[in-house]
């Protein structure tokens, strides 16, 4: 697929991080983008700054993503690209002593349910619906009608402790991906995910102000090169994965070749 102003792509948490990389990435290119995410001020000033369009969207609500879409879409086109990178999870190890108490406590049933639909739910949500709105449009070269790319993550073949909802939902988008391609393939639309590691995005650049040597040990942790991803070679790997028509129903993990241990 060449990525050009004839494009428009769909981008969710595209107002910081990784999706924020991925959105100026897009632009770059030329491709006319929609930024979906929560945070409003945010967004509405990356999309002034790079020429983006900015949606506010909850991906945990079915109505503000399907407006979210039509918003999209009567503003730049039905997206042939979608890159999905927000996400809503809880942490909590499964069973963990209660501080209060001095007994035990477990993760409640809802905090999962609230995860699966931040993580898991979300991704089919967005996914499909934009599928099925790809799915019109005319055919590019080798039939190709779009391309959606799932953000997973590296815990989804290695979660830590405390990470028993994330690590198994994002295995769970690992799992979406096959089978979500076999189901577009008649449709020329491609499905693929991402598996980052451990990456300079806001939540872990906290940690370089407020606990310098914890920062520090996170990036010792990368066997090389020993620092934090950068969320460009996240939005580059986005980019080619995009570009190359001939990848479908694969993970790809991008990670400095980390394996995380137990903690």
């Amino acid at each position: 697929m060449k990525l050009d102003s004839s494009l428009s792509a769909v981008v969710t948490g595209g107002a910081s991080g990784l999706g924020l990389a991925t959105v100026r990435a897009l632009r770059e290119a030329g491709v006319k983008v929609a930024i979906f995410d929560i945070n409003e001020d945010s967004g509405q000033a990356i999309a002034a700054e790079v020429g983006a369009t900015f949606c506010k969207v909850d991906i945990m609500s079915e109505d503000s993503v399907l407006a979210g879409f039509e918003a999209a879409r009567a503003a730049q086109g039905q997206e042939r690209i979608l890159v999905h990178c927000a996400v809503v999870s809880k942490g909590g190890k499964t069973v963990s002593k209660d501080k209060e108490t001095g007994g035990f406590k477990r993760m409640s049933t809802q905090d999962y349910a609230i995860s699966a639909e931040g993580v898991l739910v979300a991704s089919y949500r967005i996914a499909s619906i934009a599928a099925l709105g790809m799915a019109a449009l005319d055919p590019l070269e080798d039939g190709e009608r779009g391309s959606i790319l799932l953000t997973s993550s590296a815990a989804a073949q290695d979660g830590q402790v405390g990470q028993v909802a994330y690590g198994s939902l994002k295995a769970g988008v690992n799992g979406m991906v096959l089978p979500m391609a076999r189901d577009l393939m008649e449709l020329g639309i491609r499905v693929n995910a991402i598996m980052p590691g451990i990456f300079a995005t806001p939540p872990m650049l906290r940690f370089k102000d407020m606990n310098p040597a914890m920062y520090e040990s996170l990036n010792n942790s990368v066997p090389f090169p020993k620092r934090l991803g950068k969320p460009e070679e996240f939005a580059g790997l986005a980019l080619e994965i995009t570009r190359n028509s001939y990848i479908n129903a694969q993970l790809f993990r991008i990670d400095g070749a980390i394996r995380f241990p137990p903690r």
